[in-house]
């Protein structure tokens, strides 16, 4: 059994708020008395995508577990690779891969510069591709980005989500290994599907949405403030495949 923690919009600035609640969920993971497989961030890691956000960030993050991340819509590609990562600072897609003993997870870059919708570019799609080829056969795959590829049924959301999915869509269809989508963007735990694939979408930290139905529609209204951060749990039944998830509310 493998268990994978995944949280999403932490949105670290320079007011405590964010960092608070950021810190109370990473607290949180680090005190399991077991080791998790993975903790995944899928996106808007900084809130303005500057270099103290990332250095915040990276002190926040640091944990026993392996933490992998990859950028939103609100991150800046060279200070994530820079600061954040620790790497040499480019403008190229950030797409990260990690095997583990049963499973592997491809973190794929769905940010545009500059705008609030997502896309995979074909350099995003090409190295996926090879990831996917180059997997073990049996080995179940999840891949993660930020932007979901599909409509929530939140309007402010579903204006900026992943656009082009078509061509993600075809790619999973020649690797049945492809096990599921993982995403933030959203700040709203959804579980949905694509491309025939669960799709699991990660609570935001740093707020939450309310849906349509529970706001007026005037834009001060579109998020709490107050309900506490939280976490998603998912649970890979490595001798069936099947995938399981849990979702955890951390007091902040």
């Amino acid at each position: 059994m493998a268990v994978i923690a995944h949280l999403s919009d932490i949105h670290i600035d320079a007011e405590p708020r964010s960092l608070d609640r950021a810190r109370a969920v990473m607290d949180y993971l680090n005190a399991l008395p077991a080791d998790l497989d993975a903790v995944v961030v899928t996106g808007d890691i900084a809130d303005h995508g500057l270099p103290d956000e990332y250095e915040r960030a990276r002190e926040l993050l640091r944990s026993r577990h392996p933490v992998l991340t990859c950028p939103g819509n609100h991150d800046e590609r060279a200070a994530f690779r820079e600061f954040l990562l620790g790497l040499p600072g480019s403008t190229a897609p950030v797409n990260q891969v990690h095997h583990a003993d049963g499973f592997t997870l491809a973190l794929c870059d769905s940010s545009v510069p500059g705008k609030g919708e997502g896309f995979l570019g074909d350099e995003t799609l090409e190295w996926l591709e090879d990831v996917l080829t180059r997997s073990r056969v049996g080995i179940p795959v999840l891949v993660g980005f930020h932007h979901p590829p599909v409509p929530l049924h939140t309007p402010y959301v579903d204006g900026i989500r992943q656009f082009g999915e078509d061509r993600l869509a075809a790619l999973a269809d020649r690797h049945p290994d492809l096990l599921a989508f993982l995403c933030g963007h959203a700040h709203t735990p959804a579980a949905t599907t694509f491309a025939g694939r669960p799709l699991l979408v990660a609570p935001g930290v740093v707020s939450t949405l309310r849906l349509p139905w529970e706001h007026q529609d005037h834009p001060a209204h579109h998020v709490h403030l107050d309900l506490p951060p939280a976490v998603a749990f998912h649970v890979l039944d490595e001798p069936t495949g099947r995938l399981t998830t849990h979702y955890r509310t951390v007091p902040c």
